[in-house]
């Protein structure tokens, strides 16, 4: 591993999502790693990446890793799981700097607490149909008996703000059922708007039923990861904003529900044509 030079650690980490879902592993970043710099790029344009395919999102996450490139990041959170689950073992080798995504270290913390090897996956169509969660908590515990459900209307719901409304309960009870009826001790909220479902879902499924946030655990990771390369900013305060947001589209929309779930308020989401 190369040295890292002084300057490497006051650079930004880049994040990156399909579109909102992302900030939630932008927030939890914010809350345990306090004093990293974050530059935050929304493919609002282009989302939903659950239903596109594998192709497109590797053309897709290799654009958005050349622009955070370009704004000298250190390191690169793929804050997406379709985009993790499709994209993240081809674009690995090309990579000079450490990146990470949300599927591994969700899936390591599910096999890892599960007490009867039931472990449940709920997601976009895309992480769910690729399998990636089951490959994934195989690696640490072959034994486990893995069900998924893809959840597409929950990251509507969540985007329009009804975190808590009845017809937000009602399709959460259908699309919960069929793990209700499966007796499994562990869920992965395996998309990033899940988390902010996450008071719902713990209210359906029951205290028993272990809720994995992979947002929480993919801000541990990073925090590991930096260390092991040293790149860890020890808290020198720059005259580089703290947060940078970037969008491709709609760039009002995303501020507004930025600002609805961050800790901090952020002034502007700036326009990005990511194609050009």
């Amino acid at each position: 591993m190369n040295q890292p030079n002084e300057n490497e650690k006051y650079a930004p980490v880049g994040v990156f999502d399909s579109g909102v879902g992302g900030l939630t592993v932008a927030r939890e970043i914010m809350r345990q790693l306090p004093q990293e710099r974050i530059v935050y790029f929304g493919d609002t344009a282009r989302v939903p990446y659950g239903s596109k395919s594998r192709e497109t999102i590797v053309r897709y996450s290799r654009q958005i890793i050349q622009f955070l490139e370009s704004k000298g990041v250190k390191a690169i959170v793929v804050a997406c799981n379709t985009a993790s689950a499709f994209a993240l073992e081809t674009i690995r080798p090309e990579m000079k700097m450490p990146i990470i995504g949300v599927v591994k270290p969700g899936a390591k913390v599910a096999a890892e607490i599960t007490g009867n090897g039931r472990i449940g996956v709920i997601g976009t169509e895309g992480t769910v149909g690729s399998q990636i969660y089951t490959e994934m908590i195989h690696r640490h515990n072959p034994k486990a008996s893995v069900l998924g459900k893809a959840c597409p209307l929950f990251v509507p719901l969540v985007e329009e703000g009804w975190l808590k409304d009845p017809i937000t309960v009602e399709v959460a009870k259908r699309y919960l059922a069929y793990f209700k009826e499966s007796d499994i001790d562990t869920l992965i909220l395996g998309c990033t708007h899940y988390p902010l479902l996450r008071t719902m879902i713990r209210e359906i499924m029951g205290e028993n039923v272990n809720l994995v946030n992979p947002a929480y655990e993919t801000a541990q990771g990073l925090k590991r990861l930096l260390m092991e390369h040293g790149i860890s900013n020890d808290g020198k305060v720059s005259r580089e904003p703290m947060y940078q947001f970037y969008v491709s589209d709609a760039a009002e929309k995303f501020k507004n529900f930025a600002n609805s779930i961050l800790p901090c308020e952020i002034e502007e989401a700036q326009l990005i044509h990511i194609e050009e």
